[in-house]
């Protein structure tokens, strides 16, 4: 028997025989904005299409100007935009797939002048107020939705999908929270789901009978206020009636107060709010969220949670995850580690997307698969991200490889980052690393430190040093007190960490730190857990599916975080994850202290000044996350014997802990060589 059974079974479906039950979920890349958007598109989507996924559904279009996302916002609304289009579904196709266009109007959440909504109700994610629309204004919207999904078809796509989730337009008209309207679209349940249901029937008036229609459906809200998992339902069995082909789940809104798909988030969370959708419909459903690895898709499907799985960021990571799912090489999928740091922190930053452990998504037109040429033997020294990370792409590339690693094992400040509570997914990245390494037969060698000599052993035509950082050591009086331990003594769990700790510094390292010592990280893999910590409720009818929030069992540690600048600690993490430990860790009780001057340490613990006043706190442990310095150390001796060594990661530049630009630095290196 195949080993996923389920999730390699074709699906037929609207005229259409899906291969397997893979589908690349819809997700903003911002690849317009760049040069020459229409070839990225269809490189990115064709490349997609290349790794065997059985679906692609495409960014949000908006159906009318004012629905697009922010100023230049993607939308789609006359044939003469068909041609633009056709570029992309044409590629698709010739790739061997399917893909179709999704149709969002942001509602509320578009920050454009003249955005509109079913109630002129601002969102806490956007400065601009709403205009209510009127009910004529309502009933056009249903003929341009309308439009938009006939224009789709004519350009190619294998069907639409309506976005009625994530807290845009159409899930602002289902909600009560957002929708206090009066007329014939607000009130009741039956009136609040007009909306989508006219729509609903308007596309399937105007398509052909083989075109897909998807409508995206909010599992669950995640807000106080809105719709309950029985409104949900009906609102599911309503829309199959009104003539859609497919479910797809979405869970909560941007503006949620609970954590939906970063890595905090246990892996299939939500697997419970997805399949109260499937038990009330006799049409497919999508589970989405969180689903980043083939068996865990699998367990969906088998256990009759879903029929297909979307995934939008593991796309990101690896286009070949169907492919490799095929045939049997899931060791060798590069998975999604629910990081954000390269796809929705570049996206709410302006910046276009892509991924950190695959930096050549979204630059598909920039980086070209092609073979070495001339090959040539390359010693890599150092074995952490950067490394690593070099020695598969130059070796996929044909290039001989000798990896030198001076530690026990691979992995550098990796198997670092691993240890923190919620960050558990770098062991795939580090088990990826290490697959590719073996299948690529690069040379691997372990416990070595490298010399000018150990290099000249053997004929190398290049050199790469990815050394790595040393933790910069501050001076203060006092810092080599027992009491004193590094950040990497902390969490590779080398030395004790004492019941009072005083973390000094607070960037990203400082607040993992904080996050690993209040932390568990067992329970960060419960999603019991994480539904009783953010007060999530799957059963019932709690409005938003949400609770009270209970008590967890209370830090085991008193921790206070100083950071020496003012201002609030954490401003510089990630935009779409730093909200999420800051609240963790303000629940688990941790100070964060901000203006601190050090003065000393001894046997009293820690001498600090704040705003002037001298204070003490009496640790006892003090965990040093005071920056780090570039190790290249080897670089002089390396060009004192003739090599010139291309300096990549932490060894060309010490930060925080910065696994996307060490991959990104190799990668293109890799690309170049």
């Amino acid at each position: 028997m195949a080993p996923y059974p389920h999730l390699l079974s074709p699906l037929r479906i609207a005229g259409h025989t899906l291969p397997n039950r893979m589908v690349m979920g819809a997700m903003h890349t911002r690849l317009e904005t760049l040069d020459n958007p229409l070839q990225r598109l269809a490189a990115f989507y064709a490349r997609r299409a290349q790794g065997e996924i059985s679906l692609i559904l495409t960014g949000g279009y908006s159906p009318t100007p004012e629905g697009v996302m922010d100023e230049g916002g993607l939308y789609l609304n006359h044939p003469d935009q068909l041609a633009d289009h056709k570029i992309i579904t044409t590629a698709v196709r010739q790739a061997g797939g399917r893909i179709v266009l999704q149709i969002l109007h942001a509602g509320r959440y578009a920050r454009v002048a003249n955005c509109v909504a079913p109630s002129a109700l601002k969102a806490r994610i956007n400065s601009v107020t709403p205009r209510a629309l009127a009910e004529k204004e309502i009933q056009a919207l249903v003929e341009h939705y309308a439009n938009t999904a006939e224009l789709a078809e004519r350009a190619g796509y294998a069907g639409v999908e309506i976005m009625g989730s994530e807290g845009y337009l159409i899930n602002q008209f289902t909600s009560a929270l957002t929708n206090q309207r009066t007329d014939a679209y607000g009130g009741s349940l039956e009136r609040r789901i007009r909306f989508p249901l006219d729509i609903v029937r308007a596309v399937k008036a105007r398509l052909k009978p083989d075109t897909l229609i998807i409508y995206r459906i909010s599992a669950i809200d995640l807000m106080e206020g809105g719709m309950t998992a029985g409104e949900t339902a009906e609102l599911a069995r309503q829309v199959e009636q009104a003539g859609a082909h497919l479910l797809n789940t979405g869970i909560g809104w941007h503006e949620s107060a609970v954590p939906t798909i970063a890595a905090a988030v246990p892996r299939a969370a939500w697997a419970d709010a997805v399949r109260a959708v499937k038990q009330a419909v006799s049409i497919p459903v999508m589970a989405s969220n969180r689903i980043n690895t083939p068996e865990l898709a699998e367990h969906l499907l088998a256990t009759g949670a879903a029929d297909l799985v979307s995934m939008a960021r593991p796309l990101l990571a690896d286009p070949d995850f169907a492919l490799k799912t095929r045939q049997n090489r899931a060791r060798e999928i590069n998975t999604c580690i629910a990081c954000n740091q390269a796809c929705l922190d570049h996206i709410f930053t302006e910046r276009t997307a892509t991924c950190l452990v695959n930096p050549v998504a979204g630059r598909e037109t920039e980086f070209k698969e092609t073979p070495a040429s001339p090959v040539k033997r390359i010693a890599v020294i150092g074995g952490g991200a950067a490394g690593m990370a070099f020695a598969v792409q130059a070796a996929q590339r044909g290039h001989h490889i000798t990896l030198f690693e001076a530690g026990t094992e691979l992995g550098g400040q990796l198997n670092l980052a691993r240890q923190v509570p919620g960050k558990s997914e770098f062991n795939e990245l580090l088990r990826y690393f290490r697959v590719m390494l073996d299948t690529l037969q690069v040379d691997v060698r372990l416990n070595t430190r490298v010399t000018p000599a150990t290099l000249q052993a053997q004929p190398f035509d290049d050199v790469v040093l990815a050394t790595g950082v040393t933790p910069r050591t501050p001076n203060l009086p006092g810092i080599n007190h027992p009491k004193v331990i590094g950040y990497t003594d902390a969490l590779s769990g080398r030395k004790p960490v004492g019941n009072t700790v005083a973390i000094l510094g607070a960037g990203g390292i400082g607040f993992d730190v904080a996050e690993f010592v209040t932390g568990d990280a067992q329970e960060a893999l419960d999603p019991a857990v994480f539904m009783q910590h953010w007060g999530v409720s799957l059963e019932g009818q709690a409005p938003g599916g949400l609770t009270a929030t209970k008590p967890g069992h209370g830090a085991s540690r008193t921790v206070y975080l100083f950071q020496r600048t003012p201002g609030s600690p954490g401003k510089h993490l990630g935009k779409s994850t730093g909200w999420i430990l800051k609240a963790k860790l303000r629940k688990a009780g941790v100070r964060m202290v901000s203006g601190v001057h050090y003065t000393a340490i001894d046997d009293h613990g820690l001498h600090y000044t704040l705003n002037g006043e001298p204070h003490t706190l009496n640790a006892d442990t003090l965990i040093l996350c005071t920056g780090q310095e570039p190790e290249n150390s080897l670089l002089a001796p390396l060009r004192a014997a003739g090599y010139t060594p291309h300096l990549i990661g932490g060894a060309e530049r010490a930060g925080e802990l910065d696994a996307l630009r060490a991959i990104d630095q190799a990668t293109r290196l890799a690309h170049t060589l």
